[in-house]
Order: structure tokens, then C-alpha cells, then sequence
């Protein structure tokens, strides 16, 4: 891990602002860029609060990260996010937090952000399929939200359920998953540091095709697990269903952790290959828990990680 991270990154170690405003019309509204200078943490000209838990690998560039993407809702193409995510509606956005929790109850993005000092955040992205990004989100620790709202001790587990507007949402017109997406972690993932909501990335709110105007980011495991657009957040006893893993058991586990040493039933998970790198460029090889290990490897001491993937 040594070299791996650094804690004096600014928003000059990522891409230019300048090199791709151009394409702002595919951002979130102006409501959006309120509710982030709201939340006090990210300052467009001064830069956003670094992190050390930030990569100092090479981000990939803004379209990268918006034009190629997975987002079933919209279409299962990689390119259909961003040709229809447009569509969706985030003005007035809430979420529903409840179950095992002191204070349950409906947050609008506004009570969200409020007080809330947002950080930047690289993050290495692997998906399932074999590909990987590196990623500038803007967000805060999930941690730091259930802790407002209390976890109650019988809590175990962490479940999201991603909006449902098939007005909205064409993909979901199609029966790909049984819809609405649900999600879950263990509730020590979810109180993990690296456990993100993201409402941003580079200096500007969450683009539609990548989950606005808040999202899930898990970095030690497969993209999948970091639900997008969520409504609601709930607090069990019991382990949630989760959408990938009851489509198809056998190939998606409830934990679905990063590990180059358990394949796919379909293709080896050894290695990845580098969205904009080139399609013919040298596949990389895959670290367990995604190179996340030293944060995160404890949460499953003694547990098989073949049986439990």
C-alpha cells in the first residue's frame, strides 16, 4: 500500500474545470449547485476538503466517467445513462430513512447536506464486467448520517432501494431485474470511512447518468454494490434481499467484495482492464478488495470469501 495514498490532494490534481464545462447540460440544475454550496464543504475556488484516503493514481477524465457507465434503469447499454438520464427529475429529491433508527423520517437534500462538510474523494471503481475508472467523487461518510438519525443496537445490516419512475426511468420498462434496485452492506461496511454518499464529482453535483443527486460508493467492492439515486435507507436485524443477487444467486453474492481470486462463473476477475487506457492496452491485475485492503480486510477475518462472495 505504500505510496498509495496521499493526504495533500486539491482539485488541481483533477482534471481541469475549463476542459469540460462544455458539457454542463448534462449536469443537474442549478438546485442542485445551491444544495452543494449549501452543505459549506465544497468551494469551487479554493478546492474541497482532501482526503487521505484518496489515490494518487490517474483520474479518468470527465467523459470517461459520464459517457461510459452502467445504469440499468436508463438502459442496458453503456452509453444509455447518458442519452436518457436527463430525464429524470431531482428537483425537491427526499429519502426516506427508517427501521432500527432513533429518529425515522423523510430527508429532503436539504436537511441531508445541512451542516455537512463534504470531502473529495479518488477512488479506484473496479466493475464486475472487468473494467475499472478512477473516480473524483465529492461526498461525506455514511457514518456520519446514520449516526445523526441513531442506530439502534439490534441493527445489523444497511439496505437502499433506488427511485422507481419508469416515466423516468425507460429501462425499467424492461423486466432486466426486479424492480425497484435494492442494495444492502453489513453494518460494519456501512460504518466503514471509506463508505461514501456521494452527491458530486469533480467540483460539480452528481451528473444524472452516475446517480443523482445522491449515491452509494463502496470502493472494495464491485460497482454494482454502490446504488444510485437512492429514496430509501432502512436499518435491519436481518440480512436485505439485494437485486443482482436474487436475479442471479449464483454468479452476484450479498457481499460481492473485489477479489481477483474468486472468478465469475463467465470470465476471470484476475485482472481489469482501465477505461481509457484503449481497448488493446495491457490488462491490469486486480488487488484484493480492490487495493483497499488495509481499511477493510478485517471486517472479514475468519470468514471464507469463496463461499461468501
Amino acid at each position: 500500500m505504500a505510496g498509495r495514498w496521499k493526504n495533500d490532494l486539491t482539485w488541481a490534481d483533477v482534471t481541469p474545470k475549463a476542459a469540460w464545462l462544455n458539457r454542463r447540460q448534462i449536469m443537474a440544475g442549478a438546485g442542485a449547485v445551491s444544495l452543494l454550496a449549501a452543505a459549506g464543504g465544497v468551494r469551487a475556488a479554493t478546492g474541497a476538503a482532501a482526503s487521505p484516503y484518496s489515490t494518487d493514481e490517474e483520474q479518468n477524465s470527465f467523459e470517461d466517467i459520464t459517457g461510459f457507465n452502467n445504469y440499468y434503469e436508463f438502459g442496458t447499454g453503456k452509453e444509455d445513462p447518458a442519452r436518457y438520464a436527463h430525464m429524470l427529475t431531482t428537483d425537491g429529491w427526499q429519502v426516506e430513512i427508517g427501521g432500527l433508527v432513533d429518529t425515522p423520517g423523510t430527508w429532503g437534500m436539504e436537511d441531508i447536506l445541512k451542516g455537512t462538510s463534504l470531502e473529495q474523494r479518488i477512488y479506484r471503481l473496479r466493475c464486475v464486467e472487468g473494467w475499472s475508472m478512477v473516480i473524483p467523487w465529492v461526498g461525506f461518510e455514511l457514518a456520519d448520517l446514520l449516526n445523526r438519525v441513531g442506530v439502534q443496537p439490534s441493527a445489523k445490516y444497511v439496505a437502499f432501494q433506488t427511485a422507481l419512475r419508469p416515466e423516468e426511468m425507460p429501462g425499467t420498462r424492461a423486466r432486466v431485474l426486479d424492480w425497484p434496485y435494492v442494495e444492502g452492506l453489513r453494518l460494519d461496511e456501512a460504518m466503514n470511512p471509506l463508505t461514501i454518499l456521494a452527491t458530486g464529482l469533480y467540483d460539480e453535483p452528481m451528473p444524472k447518468q452516475n446517480g443523482a443527486p445522491i449515491r452509494l460508493v463502496v470502493p472494495w467492492k464491485y460497482g454494482f454494490k454502490s446504488i444510485k439515486s437512492i429514496v430509501r435507507i432502512t436499518l435491519t436485524e436481518e440480512q436485505p434481499p439485494t437485486s443482482w443477487n436474487k436475479a442471479i444467486p449464483r454468479e452476484y453474492g450479498f457481499y460481492s467484495n473485489v477479489n481477483p481470486e474468486v472468478d465469475h462463473p463467465r470470465w476471470s476477475q484476475a485482472t481489469e482492464r482501465r477505461i481509457g487506457s484503449g481497448f488493446f492496452a495491457k490488462r491490469m491485475p486486480t488487488e484484493m478488495f480492490n487495493g483497499y485492503g488495509e481499511e477493510v480486510a478485517s471486517l472479514y477475518a475468519g470468514m471464507d470469501l469463496k463461499a461468501n462472495f
